[in-house]
């Protein structure tokens, strides 16, 4: 079951999911010590980043990263280290430790290449936010990728993949289905009612969406809605 938590606007939905996700990463981090926080980019979560930014909790000991980047240099307008940079690794926040999916110079690698620098440092998330676009999809999972098979089969041996957007720019890393699927607490934050619309038609024909398909397969997900974007 998905769980639904509905908000009259953006930013009492980000309040809400920044302080349930705090509170699930100090139970994380009561339990093993550290925690791993993975979130997604685009400009939606930029009110959602604020406000964790300025949760109170041991952050030096919280390691934060991407669902999804596009291969450009970091220093990009594209880019989602930047984005998070720019709002999350900040006030409090700015004591984490950031795990990049692209590394900082101003060059970057063919894609292939990439995603295996990017797998030689990944770690398991403990926590996952996603992001969803208005063609259903999730993280860089994108309908009609030539990679999306890849990224949605259950079976994929690895958690990061390469995926060329059709209709979107840059090449791109993503989290697979796979892996999204062993994460203990994954959120989807949605905003508006078109983006809701969308979310209802993927979560009763899982099939056709990549972020029903993703949502499906977590061992525990809830969504984040709020009624305007």
């Amino acid at each position: 079951m998905t769980a639904f938590h509905n908000f009259p606007t953006p930013e009492a939905a980000a309040r809400a999911l920044a302080d349930t996700v705090a509170r699930d990463l100090r139970t994380v981090l009561a339990q093993k010590g550290d925690a791993v926080l993975a979130v997604s980019g685009g400009r939606s979560p930029v009110l959602f980043f604020q406000a964790l930014s300025q949760e109170d909790l041991d952050w030096a000991q919280v390691s934060v990263t991407l669902a999804d980047e596009r291969i450009v240099p970091t220093n990009h307008p594209d880019s989602n280290t930047r984005l998070v940079r720019g709002h999350l690794l900040q006030h409090r926040a700015a004591a984490a430790q950031w795990l990049p999916l692209v590394e900082d110079g101003g060059s970057v690698p063919p894609p292939e290449e990439a995603v295996r620098i990017a797998l030689a440092r990944y770690r398991p998330a403990d926590v996952l936010v996603l992001g969803m676009g208005n063609d259903g999809h999730t993280a860089s999972l994108f309908p009609d990728a030539p990679q999306l098979s890849d990224g949605l089969s259950p079976d994929y041996p690895q958690p990061l993949l390469h995926v060329s957007p059709p209709a979107a720019p840059h090449e791109r890393i993503s989290l697979t289905l796979a892996a999204a699927a062993r994460v203990p607490h994954v959120y989807l934050a949605v905003g508006g009612e078109e983006k809701r619309r969308i979310l209802e038609q993927a979560l009763a024909a899982p099939a056709q969406y990549p972020v029903g398909r993703m949502i499906a397969a977590a061992q525990r997900a809830a969504v984040y809605c709020s009624r305007t974007a």
